[in-house]
């Protein structure tokens, strides 16, 4: 039978095409909310890392209620590196609101995370968003959205799709480009017309897979998903079956359903229905709930592998142990494990060196977040240089090859071209259009991508838009250019002085302040040659007692390099680590005295 009186839909796109704005209107037009609730902008994205960077990290679920139906609406994150999160709830819905930007059009993301839906045999439907900016060309990008679609094998069901125009921002949708008046309703009536009605067995016993986690202080770990068959009931026994085949047996203490923007408690769920259970004995994602009498496990979640690894180990400077709570290998092993059970695109593989680990992931955002996240809960450690997963296929080494898009000022094209063609860049598709931009299109292997962002925006001004997704894996590339500069490596401990800057800048661009904090090994600067030079940024002026009136020169200083994380990790080279602590992102070398580097030259992480 179906369930008319539920719709469940996950709302997919590229990143920055404006999902969470739109659900933003949803829940304000709704009329089910106080105006002190909504105050916020991009209310769904509430952790403080996705409000500061402006992006979805996590999968959130909401339910609103409109005529007499309740939307489960699923916002999932618009970013590659977190496709993860998008593949693990696709599962829980039966249609995929599609978002496309008016202007950009259909972007990489918006092709992997629609493969993914029909994958699913989810119903899309289609929102052109943004159609009040003055640069949007809305029936183009429909026409984009159609030849994507042949594109992915779509059938001439799937390409029947019903479409919308809508601005997230103004809050209205409608069916004419050309009229901006009215309110959300119309892209309601869509979803509860178009995105087919759960298909549910009440009377098969209770099944349900785990698709989300989340952890609460009180009860422990609560298992999200959606129940496919049967009833659920606070206080019944259920068996959890988990990854290695076991069962266990449990009691559901409680039943939450998804209402508004938050949970709430029910006596009894239904197939159909999207619900939180407490009390399970350590649940994971991909574990199956069932009834006592079901001896079969649903098949577990398939999730696409990592392509990027990089090594995590405990902080070895001298300066360990200041500002963070958690600094031994016993801290960072128990947090990876902790990740692990939630975030299932990631890998952890323990090493032959004891304090170390290997982290493995879907781009460098996606282990970047994770470090972001260590080092604000009170973490300290050191990461070394992010390298690509290779695999023997066939007696041949591959590597992940990616499609990298670039959006460029078509005077600015040559710039770029330099850069990506040593990387080993192929260029698939060049097209301009009437405003001045063109587009370019690589098939690049995924380690040509690492530190090629910022060398790209500084070669074209900041009006480079760049994006990247995986497309397959191929025969290893030969060997990539390295980083072009050396670099300014502490000889001493101390401060930095501003005498000491200022007679090094005239070579170097630096990366500390004066008065900071150095020690021996640690990377002060870029060299302006090719090779690292040993310098003392801690020397002060000598002062005589003979003091000629204006013999001092004037100590102008350039202000430093800004590193943020992921600029570090794209910056360093195989010997060298990026030192994270809650107070600080330094640089250094992973063997800190001359000495130690001389006598094994090849020392990396």
């Amino acid at each position: 039978m179906q369930r008319s009186d539920i719709r469940n839909i996950a709302i997919i796109a590229h990143v920055d095409h404006g999902k969470t704005t739109l659900v933003d209107s949803l829940l304000k037009q709704s009329g089910q909310f106080r105006d002190s609730q909504l105050q916020e902008a991009c209310i769904l994205d509430s952790n403080d890392l996705e409000r500061e960077r402006g992006i979805t990290i996590l999968a959130k679920n909401i339910a609103l209620n409109y005529e007499g139906v309740k939307i489960n609406i699923i916002d999932t994150p618009g970013h590659a590196d977190f496709g993860g999160e998008v593949e693990r709830v696709l599962s829980m819905a039966d249609g995929a609101l599609v978002l496309v930007d008016a202007f950009e059009g259909p972007r990489p993301q918006t092709r992997f995370v629609l493969s993914k839906a029909l994958e699913q045999n989810l119903k899309p439907l289609v929102v052109i968003n943004k159609i009040d900016r003055p640069d949007c060309r809305p029936d183009e990008v429909l026409s984009q959205v159609f030849d994507l679609l042949v594109e992915l094998g779509a059938s001439d069901e799937v390409l029947d799709f019903p479409y919308v125009y809508a601005s997230g921002r103004s809050g209205f949708a409608t069916h004419d480009p050309k009229d901006h008046s009215g309110d959300i309703r119309p892209l309601l009536d869509m979803i509860i017309q178009h995105v087919p009605p759960p298909t549910v067995s009440m009377d098969d016993p209770f099944q349900m897979m785990v698709t989300t986690l989340q952890w609460s202080k009180y009860v422990g770990r609560i298992a999200t998903g959606r129940i496919l068959s049967g009833k659920v009931n606070t206080g019944e026994k259920v068996v959890l079956m988990r990854a290695d085949g076991s069962r266990v047996n449990s009691t559901i203490e409680q039943v939450e359903v998804f209402n508004n923007l938050g949970r709430a408690a029910v006596p009894q769920a239904t197939a159909g229905d999207l619900v939180a259970l407490v009390g399970l004995p350590d649940p994971d994602i991909g574990d199956t709930v069932a009834h006592p009498s079901i001896t079969q496990a649903l098949p577990r979640i398939k999730v696409d592998e990592p392509t990027i690894s990089m090594s995590f180990t405990i902080n070895s400077s001298p300066f360990a142990g200041k500002s963070g709570k958690f600094v031994t290998s016993r801290h960072l092993r128990d947090r990876l494990m902790r990740e692990l059970q939630s975030n299932v695109a990631l890998r952890v593989e323990e090493t032959d060196v004891k304090e170390c680990f290997r982290v493995s992931g879907r781009g460098l955002l996606h282990l970047s977040i994770l470090i972001e996240e260590m080092r604000r809960e009170g973490y300290e450690l050191s990461v070394g240089k992010p390298e690509v997963i290779r695999k023997e296929i066939d007696g041949v080494m591959h590597e992940p090859f990616e499609i990298l898009s670039i959006d460029v000022p078509t005077e600015l094209v040559g710039g770029a071209m330099e850069l990506i063609t040593p990387r080993r860049g192929q260029l698939q598709d060049m097209t301009s259009n009437e405003t001045g931009q063109s587009h370019l299109q690589f098939l690049i292997p995924a380690r040509g991508l690492i530190g090629l962002r910022t060398r790209l925006l500084n070669a074209t001004r900041g009006e480079a838009v760049i994006n990247h997704r995986f497309d397959s894996y191929k025969p290893s590339e030969g060997e990539l250019p390295g980083r072009a500069n050396g670099v300014l490596i502490s000889q001493l401990p101390g401060k930095s002085s501003a005498y000491a800057l200022w007679k090094l800048q005239d070579r170097a661009e630096m990366f500390v302040n004066p008065g900071q904090d150095i020690y021996e090994g640690m990377i002060v600067g870029e060299n302006s040659r090719d090779n690292d030079m040993v310098v003392n940024p801690v020397r002060e002026k000598k002062l005589t007692n003979v003091r000629a009136s204006g013999s001092d020169d004037a100590i102008l200083l350039k202000p430093p390099r800004d590193m943020s994380l992921e600029i570090a990790l794209e910056y360093i080279e195989r010997d060298e680590y990026v030192e994270v602590t809650p107070a600080a992102i330094r640089l250094r070398k992973i063997g800190l005295t001359e000495n130690e580097r001389k006598r094994r030259p090849m020392l990396v992480g």
